[in-house]
């Protein structure tokens, strides 16, 4: 009988443990510090709502469900005051800047949280969450803002539930049971993003088809908006610019034309009447094959404005993508957004923003950042952001993104003096922006994590927090999602965090180190492929961009191969127009260098460049050595998932410094520093493992 019993505690503890990261980062479990728990315990015994809306129920419902979780006890929900009570007070307070703005005052009968809205009733409840879950004093004085308007995810989700660039399985969007069936990840799907900010969703992917404004889809669309409704939570649609002629069987698709204008008001309206709180447009139009207004001699202005127009009456606004580009040969990709957009300042409607990408080619793992951060006074600017790690290692490599995030939005632009940051553009202070938007491309899949890898959780929740407020640090967001998500002891949480910082310079350094950039394999855009010549378009290839020949490498934008860096204000132009003083994580990004010529470093371009790709790999291994040793603390479950996406990525990182260095070495002729080994493999054995991936 003995045995049997402690087998079955045996069973009971290992189930406990078992933890397959779909709760994210809102776990409620029992806290394991007794003195903190009984502390929390004594300060809240009951949750009072004084003014009952959908939301401020669910804020309710959500502190009920922390509380309970945390301190094993059941905590109800009144509606008149008591003692040791949290209570959701709809007010004002000259603390709050925004309308979604809170405070928490912590008192001697418990906690008040204040707001001018149901949701910021709602974020002060998750924070006044993320601060029992992360162990922090209960005796304190709180006010927060969110810096910017709109919040959004961007879903490149299709109608036949796949994912574009998505790599934890397929759509969380159940198209084929909406709107009979609503999945019960909605909800969940719902209550993380609050947690953390977010407020809108893009639920389609920017390749749009012209399916999702049908009465069919809206009906699914309505159904989605109202799950997340009361989460404070509005929805988008990206939309096909050729959907007048593919549904209204219109001739043509020209914003100019008063047939195809009428058409998208009474599109507008009618989605209205399913979604009376639809968040607006988003649209990729003259891009990549997308079709748009220059397909009629228009301007992207011109089709922005023709959709603002037909959301006039409404809150909505138009999101219009600013990532295009020619097909040029002898152009440069680069300057392409500028170019185009640059001219149209000033003359979008009110309800524009413009959504540009973090840097000015493609989500590279690290760019400069977009020169029209710096050019751009007259028309809201939106970033765009990728959560999804299509160029940083897919589901299978381990790196934390907020540092790049933080690394774009702290860049200062110069453009009204020192102190001009991205960040200040995003949130309009810099110029005024009465409309102010940040996006992310969603990593989000039908996987029971969400995404993929565990520590993808932490890209989701990163964007969330720096979209809020773009001053926290990476490393407090880190600290906070460890401690949310994985262990709460402090020498373990010391070590994730440590790990998370170090994943990014880690992963630049074994694929693009040196301001290197678009080498990965065609089509898939997943492991090395630098030697690509031939693709649908010239910078598509991965010479295009790394211009490597017998006199060296990079990509010279001072004046040479192109002026780009003119598109800069000079204060920029100046820090990065001196390879011996500039930031050398961007050399190769604006200038072509000779083999031989010598770093501040002390290195020349070969030796530093090797030097780096040897010590990416060597890093990982650090990377696996320093996750290995907290198995103690971290659930089983998810020590092993990481311990084997860890092994891939050792291998893989082997497989990008082994192409690049094989491939480079034909134009350099140079051999490897002193003290690196030569690879085991050759060139022709690297490209094979192209071939083989192809056939996947």
């Amino acid at each position: 009988m003995k045995l049997l019993s402690a087998l079955v505690l045996s069973l009971i503890s290992f189930v406990s443990l078992a933890d397959d990261g779909s709760r994210l980062w809102l776990k409620y479990d029992l806290i394991q510090d007794e003195a903190y728990r009984k502390s929390v315990q004594k300060a809240f015994r009951q949750i009072i709502v004084l003014d009952q809306t959908e939301t401020t129920q669910v804020a309710a419902d959500e502190l009920q469900k922390a509380l309970s979780g945390f301190t094993g006890k059941t905590i109800s929900i009144n509606n008149s005051p008591a003692n040791k009570s949290i209570v959701l007070k709809l007010g004002s307070d000259p603390r709050i800047q925004k309308n979604e703005g809170f405070t928490i005052s912590s008192t001697s009968k418990g906690a008040e949280i204040i707001s001018p809205s149901d949701e910021g009733l709602l974020y002060g409840a998750f924070a006044l969450i993320r601060r029992i879950q992360t162990g922090q004093s209960l005796d304190f004085e709180l006010a927060e803002s969110p810096k910017v308007q709109v919040r959004m995810l961007n879903h490149w989700d299709n109608a036949n539930g796949t994912v574009e660039r998505g790599y934890a399985g397929s759509s969380i969007w159940k198209w084929f049971e909406l709107p009979y069936r609503i999945d019960p990840r909605y909800i969940e799907y719902a209550r993380a993003n609050a947690s953390i900010g977010i407020n809108a969703a893009s639920i389609n992917n920017v390749n749009a088809s012209s399916r999702f404004l049908t009465a069919e889809y809206l009906e699914k669309i309505k159904a989605v908006a109202d799950v997340l409704r009361p989460y404070g939570i509005k929805v988008f649609i990206s939309v096909n610019f050729r959907s007048p002629r593919t549904l209204g069987g219109l001739e043509t698709s020209d914003p100019l034309d008063p047939g195809v204008r009428q058409w998208w008001k009474y599109k507008t309206e009618e989605i209205h009447r399913y979604i009376p709180d639809f968040g607006g447009y988003l649209v990729k139009a003259n891009s990549e094959g997308e079709p748009g207004p220059q397909d009629y001699g228009r301007t992207h202005a011109d089709g922005a404005n023709m959709l603002a127009d037909a959301m006039k009456g409404h809150e909505g606004v138009v999101i219009w993508r600013a990532f295009v580009y020619e097909a040029d040969p002898n152009g440069d990709r680069f300057k392409e957004a500028f170019n185009q957009f640059k001219p149209l300042d000033g003359t979008f409607h009110p309800k524009v923003i413009v959504q540009v990408k973090n840097g000015p080619i493609d989500f590279m793992p690290r760019e400069p950042f977009h020169p029209m951060f710096g050019v751009f006074p007259k028309t809201p600017l939106a970033m765009e952001f990728q959560i999804t790690q299509e160029y940083l290692g897919h589901s299978t490599h381990l790196t934390y993104l907020a540092p790049m995030f933080e690394e774009v939005l702290d860049s200062d632009t110069y453009a009204k003096g020192e102190g001009s940051t991205v960040g200040k553009v995003i949130d309009g202070s810099l110029n005024n922006y009465q409309v102010t938007v940040m996006a992310g491309v969603a990593n989000t899949g039908s996987d029971a994590n969400w995404t993929g890898h565990p520590f993808g959780q932490s890209n989701w929740y990163a964007f969330g927090r720096l979209a809020w407020d773009h001053t926290l640090s990476s490393e407090q967001i880190a600290e906070e999602w460890t401690k949310m998500t994985l262990t709460k002891k402090p020498k373990a949480v010391k070590e994730v965090v440590d790990l998370m910082m170090k994943s990014h310079p880690t992963y630049v350094k074994y694929t693009y180190p040196l301001g290197l950039a678009h080498m990965m394999g065609e089509g898939h855009h997943y492991g090395p492929q630098p030697w690509l010549e031939k693709s649908g378009r010239p910078d598509w290839t991965s010479v295009y961009y790394h211009r490597t020949a017998k006199d060296g490498i990079g990509f010279d934008r001072t004046g040479g191969m192109s002026d780009a860096l003119s598109l800069y204000s000079p204060d920029v132009q100046k820090a990065w127009g001196d390879p011996q003083t500039m930031d050398l994580n961007y050399l190769l990004w604006f200038h072509h260098l000779d083999w031989d010529y010598e770093l501040p470093t002390g290195k020349t371009v070969w030796n530093e460049l090797m030097t780096r790709y040897y010590q990416g790999v060597d890093e990982v291994e650090e990377l696996q050595k320093q996750w290995n040793s907290l198995k103690p603390y971290i659930d089983q479950e998810i020590f092993e998932n990481v311990k084997g996406r860890l092994a891939i990525q050792h291998k893989e990182a082997l497989w990008w410094r082994d192409s690049c260095y094989l491939y480079f070495k034909q134009f350099s002729e140079k051999p490897l520093p002193v003290g690196l080994e030569e690879p085991k493999r050759t060139l022709e054995d690297v490209k094979e493992l192209e071939h083989i991936y192809h056939l996947r």
